[in-house]
């Protein structure tokens, strides 16, 4: 064997033992044998299998996978555990994991945070007797730190206006939320000027505008609007639209924010957008497999988690740097055992 073949399969292996230190801290944060139902390290790297592994796309398939370890609970209990099991384990699994990502790559001042929510349509007549035909999973994601901020989990066709407040609410003074104009409006506006969040948000065309007393900048006209927001109109020759961004990016520590960077902030929002599209092409977020409320908000929860994880997985160069590179190296490594769960069995993980 040459020497580079050596250097790869060290470096593949690195990589392997990465994940599995990762994966029994996070395993270790859990209780080990909490029964009745089943124990929620196993319903944890159930879920993580499920998440991770592109070759299981059903429950059935799922269990059809598990079924070949003998310490595998059968799929009526795995359906009683999702829907008798609080999501607060799962929760705090997911801030810590988020907490690794955030210090992994610490933000600079003023980092750019896209919020925005995503659809998932329920098709289980279970969800439909309760009266929810959807779930709504609003998140912001830090551009630099790559980890997800205020994530909310909402049944039902609630407009993202109402949770504007919320999902800024706890954002740092020193972030600024870019938004869509699903989010616009003079409550909005006015809770982000009272409490000194900045923000740059698109607004309808159809919003009337004036030009501030001194004449230096377009602002939102509205009589409820406790203070000025200035406004930004672009136009994009190609499609003949009108873009109009309202925002508090002036005369601050921020030094000088030409109509140009308030644009190019703007344009940063489509990242939220990739992520929605990276957790259901590959993390299986438009698959829901669970019947019920506690279940499908756990599943939400384990996408966040397997992409998180992916985040903090390091692989060689060779294979690449993204993360769909990075899900299909552990794909190739899990290849030589049956499943993640039996992988994770075997290292006595429970």
């Amino acid at each position: 064997m040459c020497y580079g073949t050596i250097a790869k399969t060290k470096n593949n292996n690195s990589s392997i033992m990465e994940l599995e230190t990762l994966v029994k801290q996070l395993a270790e944060r859990l209780p080990k044998d909490d029964y009745p139902v089943l124990n929620s390290r196993k319903h944890f790297l159930i879920w993580l299998e499920y998440v991770l592994d592109e070759s299981v796309s059903s429950m059935r398939g799922l269990f059809a996978r598990l079924r070949q370890s003998e310490s595998a609970p059968d799929m009526s209990t795995f359906s009683k555990a999702n829907s008798k099991r609080n999501t607060e384990q799962i929760k705090n699994i997911f801030k810590y994991v988020n907490g690794l990502v955030g210090r992994k790559r610490k933000s600079g001042k003023h980092e750019l945070v896209p919020f925005d929510s995503t659809t998932i349509t329920l098709t289980t007549k279970l969800m439909w007797a309760e009266g929810y035909q959807q779930v709504k999973l609003f998140s912001g994601q830090g551009l630099e730190t790559g980890n997800v901020r205020n994530e909310l989990v909402v049944f039902g066709r609630e407009h993202d206006y109402k949770y504007g407040k919320k999902l800024v609410g706890k954002l740092e003074e020193d972030k600024v939320a870019v938004m869509d104009r699903g989010f616009a409006g003079v409550d909005f506006i006015n809770y982000c000027q009272e409490n000194d969040k900045k923000f740059v948000v698109r607004i309808k065309n159809d919003w009337r505008l004036e030009f501030s007393k001194d004449n230096s900048y377009l602002c939102w006209h509205n009589k409820k609007l406790e203070s000025y927001c200035k406004v930004v109109a672009f136009c994009d020759l190609e499609t003949r639209k009108e873009f109009r961004l309202a925002t508090n990016l002036v005369d601050n520590d921020l030094g000088e924010v030409t109509a140009e960077d308030i644009g190019e902030i703007y344009r940063n929002r489509w990242q939220i957008e990739l992520l929605w599209k990276f957790l259901k092409m590959h993390l299986k977020l438009d698959n829901l497999i669970a019947k019920s409320c506690h279940g499908i908000e756990t599943q939400i929860y384990m996408c966040l988690i397997g992409y998180l994880i992916l985040q903090l997985v390091e692989i060689p160069k060779i294979f690449g740097n993204k993360l769909l590179d990075k899900l299909r190296f552990l794909q190739a490594c899990m290849c030589k055992k049956t499943s993640y769960y039996h992988w994770f069995e075997e290292l006595g993980f429970f």
